[in-house]
């Protein structure tokens, strides 16, 4: 199906890190250039530090008003890496095919066994998508573009039936 085949549909971006600032935020600037080009609204967009209950909170606020969030950073493996510990236990249903398919294509598209590092996340809660990605550009750029937008509509329409 056409993206235009979906009702309209807004989104939420969410970068985590406790070092960038709306001027050097490129992830979370190439998600919502990514989003603008399917059409989709983003209806908020705020930078939270790498803070379990900082996260938690910008994500809970967030299901009640948007069809999709998209967060991006704080998915590696450092210690101050929580997002994907703080979004799990909001979500009723994890989609585990989106992180092995986001692996899998970083792996043989772009940084080899360094994908194994990647915690790239995905879960609904009541009518809410909820993706988790690496901060990189080009992680971003290959979650948004070979990943997300070709499903964010469909998901959409599967959590309002």
């Amino acid at each position: 199906m056409h993206t235009n085949d979906y009702r309209e549909i807004k989104a939420a971006v969410i970068t985590i890190s406790d070092t960038r600032t709306e001027a050097t935020d490129k992830g979370g600037r190439a998600v919502m250039e990514h989003l603008d080009d399917c059409r989709i609204e983003v209806a908020s967009y705020q930078i939270v530090r790498d803070d379990f209950k900082a996260i938690q909170s910008a994500v809970t606020t967030a299901l009640s008003q948007v069809d999709v969030i998209i967060t991006t950073g704080g998915t590696g493996v450092a210690r101050r890496d929580v997002t994907i510990e703080a979004v799990r236990p909001l979500v009723d249903k994890e989609m585990e095919g989106f992180g092995e398919i986001f692996r899998y294509l970083s792996y043989t598209e772009d940084v080899g066994t360094r994908a194994m590092l990647s915690r790239a996340f995905c879960g609904t809660k009541d009518q809410t998508v909820v993706f988790s990605i690496p901060g990189s550009v080009g992680a971003v750029n290959l979650a948004m573009k070979k990943l997300i937008t070709q499903e964010v509509f469909h998901i959409v329409h599967e959590l309002n039936k």
